[in-house]
């Protein structure tokens, strides 16, 4: 594929910025241990098709599953790598794109992630195929733009739920937000302050927690807590650590506090959730899921 940046079998590519900029939105693929590290300037969204991929960025680390997607802005500029059998497809999307989508949507592309459906997926590649195919950057992007924003179209009634007096208004508060959740999202093994996420939107400390409060229905410190947790039964789930480096890599100061708070979560202990989290399938990707079938597991 002529507009294709490939990272395979443990290649290491890194895309330039002057490149980038000739040739945008490029159609990018990392497979197979490789692990590509995308251009700055450039909006970024990349979906795991197959296996695991990992993300470094300027909002964190993420783990990527297959049948996930991920955005990030213009500032980001990801590195992803992938697992021995995974296969993550991305593009990168200029000032061109993104005007020609809100041409063609009246809409935007924001940071943060999501799911999608196996037949998303499969829709997904095929577009990123053809836009991969043509010689022109921007020659029938149409397609693969529309299929990025139909990913986001949950954000919309988040959107009109955002103060402000105008419609741009309420997407610059949405889209800093969404910043700050993602930044959540890739600091899950640590507490992250209020004072960080303030400052990262560019709002005061009780402007950004009331903000996001209404918003998302959780504060910030919530949100923190659960996603420190969630990276907790991960850790328990998918690795050989002890208890005490479980807590200690999910940002829990002691044992004590670590075993209090995931019991409270998931209503049972660590221990018994990872030896229930064992006997169950490679498919159950969802923590809380996991924790009822331990919680049933344990009963009488």
């Amino acid at each position: 594929m002529s507009n294709v940046v490939w990272a395979d079998r443990g290649q290491r590519v890194a895309v330039e910025a002057e490149a980038a900029e000739t040739s945008q939105p490029a159609c990018m693929g990392v497979a197979r241990l490789g692990s590509l590290q995308c251009a700055t300037g450039m909006f970024t969204v990349w979906i795991q098709l197959r296996g695991t991929g990992w993300i470094e960025s300027r909002e964190g680390r993420f783990r990527l599953r297959g049948g996930e997607w991920i955005a990030f802005d213009r500032e980001s500029r990801p590195l992803v790598q992938a697992d021995r059998n995974a296969f993550c497809i991305g593009l990168n999307l200029d000032a061109e794109a993104m005007k020609l989508l809100g041409r063609l949507t009246d809409t935007s592309l924001y940071t943060g992630r999501g799911r999608l459906q196996s037949s998303e997926a499969r829709v997904a590649l095929r577009l990123w195929r053809e836009a991969g195919a043509l010689d022109e950057a921007m020659l029938g992007m149409q397609p693969v733009l529309l299929y990025l924003a139909s990913l986001q179209r949950d954000f919309g009634h988040r959107v009109q739920r955002c103060p402000g007096r105008s419609r741009n208004r309420k997407r610059q508060v949405f889209g800093r937000l969404q910043r700050a959740r993602l930044f959540l999202e890739g600091n899950s093994d640590r507490i992250v302050r209020i004072g960080e996420l303030a400052a990262l939107t560019n709002f005061s400390s009780w402007y950004f927690s009331k903000t996001f409060q209404g918003l998302y229905e959780e504060s910030p410190q919530a949100l923190s807590a659960r996603l420190r947790l969630e990276r907790a039964a991960d850790l328990l789930r998918d690795t050989d650590m002890m208890i005490g480096e479980v807590a200690a890599a999910s940002g829990f100061d002691n044992c004590c506090s670590f075993a209090r708070a995931f019991r409270a979560h998931f209503g049972v202990a660590a221990s018994t959730y990872r030896k229930a989290a064992a006997r169950l399938t490679p498919d159950s990707a969802k923590p809380a899921d996991a924790a009822r079938k331990a919680g049933a597991s344990t009963r009488p």
